[in-house]
């Protein structure tokens, strides 16, 4: 049997379900970052609405790993997106940190996919809470998305600051290429898993925005449980902390 050329499958994302249709969706970006808020996000999409596996991204400059579950014999790319039909939802998962080596040719292959298909895309950036009671979120505007801002429950960032990591690029590609999308900076714990923050972030902004009703509770109640199924991947996120995706000041003068 012969073998395909690698090469030529490289730098694109591939839908497995054709059968799916989807106008306009919503994104939501769910890459590891500070307090892992985007990805617990994320995660609980997928489980609660039971999303379908609707294509593997297979941009430049990825690891080049296979994930497992538990309870099955099945492999699958280690970074995904999701998709909800029924709710016209689509969720960027990762199970893995993606290299800043790696974050331009990611960005630029995922814009352009998400270009084509109008989607809006929501992205999720961590950023050390000051106090230890507050878990605020900033909303910003990419392109042309500021009226989408207008009704929710955000504030606008209270100093100058830099998205950092993939997330950033993702931002950094949007505006550039004039695709419209909201980034959203919410206040999280930077040494643990932070399901509190996740909560925030779906009941303040991805309910409103995408119109659909999500289940939180479960997150507050196995917040426990969720820190410690999380924790590693924290420990490797403080390990490479460049290649967290994290807001953070830069300061007036910087």
């Amino acid at each position: 049997m012969s073998v395909p050329d690698v090469a030529s499958h490289m730098a694109h994302i591939s839908v497995h379900r054709e059968d799916i249709a989807l106008e306009e969706p919503v994104l939501v970006e769910g890459l590891p970052g500070l307090g892992l808020v985007g990805k617990i996000a994320a995660d609980h999409l997928v489980e609660s609405y039971d999303m379908a596996h609707y294509a593997s991204v297979h941009c430049d400059g990825l690891p080049e790993v296979a994930i497992y579950d538990a309870d099955g014999h099945g492999v699958e790319p280690p970074v995904r997106i999701h998709a909800d039909e029924e709710r016209n939802l689509l969720v960027l998962q990762s199970d893995i940190p993606i290299s800043p080596s790696a974050a331009k040719e990611f960005a630029t292959c995922v814009t352009g996919w998400l270009d084509d298909r109008n989607a809006f895309p929501l992205y999720v950036s961590g950023m050390q809470r000051s106090d230890e009671q507050t878990t605020d979120i900033f909303g910003l505007a990419v392109a042309g998305a500021g009226e989408q801002l207008e009704g929710l429950d955000v504030s606008t960032p209270d100093e100058r600051g830099v998205v950092s990591g993939p997330t950033g690029a993702l931002v950094y590609h949007a505006e550039r290429a004039g695709l419209d999308a909201l980034g959203f900076v919410v206040e999280a714990s930077p040494q643990f898993p932070d399901p509190a923050a996740a909560r925030a972030l779906l009941d303040t902004v991805v309910e409103p925005v995408a119109d659909v009703e999500i289940e939180t509770e479960t997150l507050v109640e196995k917040a426990q449980e969720i820190s410690e199924a999380k924790e590693r991947l924290a420990q490797r996120m403080q390990q490479a902390e460049d290649e967290s995706s994290q807001a953070q000041p830069v300061g007036m003068y910087q």
